[in-house]
């Protein structure tokens, strides 16, 4: 079977026009969207949903986090997860809670575990049971019971992306992770 095609992160030089005002933005600052630059129409439609889903969730940024790690984990997508490690830890989440969102639900918080238990729920079955679905809009409203869907759907697109095109993790996010590994 041949290998599938590699599509590098692209450089500045090699930027595209049509989407050069993107490239001092979001879309420059990070090899997930260098990668995706090969396709310039899907990563100007990108945009919005991205400002909606990393900016605006109705989750906030502490729990949006869980919900990437853990989608990050079950797409075994390296990129994804290291890439939010340094995100998770600006936003409060310790190592530890941050290592057990790659454990089971029954090793971390409940609040965790719900979000948690709801990745886990779409990758299994492609959609919320009722009782997960009716705990998340009773916690945290039904905007952000939309939002963790979209999230799982957002970063599931982005990390077979990564997976498929083996897209290097960040270099600043590398050295930081390696001054700074995860420590329970």
């Amino acid at each position: 079977m041949p290998e599938i095609t590699r599509y590098d992160p692209l450089s500045d030089a090699d930027w595209p026009a049509e989407i050069a005002d993107m490239r001092d933005g979001f879309a420059g600052g990070l090899n997930v969207y260098r990668t995706m630059a090969h396709h310039p129409a899907l990563l100007r439609a990108w945009a919005d949903l991205r400002e909606h889903v990393v900016n605006r969730s109705a989750l906030g940024r502490d729990l949006l986090e869980v919900v990437i790690l853990r989608t990050g984990f079950r797409l075994g997508s390296a990129y994804e997860w290291s890439q939010h490690i340094q995100r998770a830890r600006k936003y409060g989440l310790t190592d530890a809670r941050i290592l057990s969102l790659r454990g089971p639900v029954d090793g971390m918080t409940a609040e965790d575990a719900l979000l948690a238990g709801a990745v886990d729920e779409l990758f299994v079955n492609a959609r919320l049971a009722a009782e997960i679905s009716a705990a998340i809009v009773a916690r945290f409203g039904k905007e952000a019971l939309f939002d963790l869907i979209a999230t799982v759907g957002f970063y599931s697109t982005l990390g077979f992306i990564l997976n498929s095109f083996d897209t290097p993790l960040d270099d600043d996010i590398a050295a930081e992770l390696a001054a700074n590994p995860l420590t329970e």
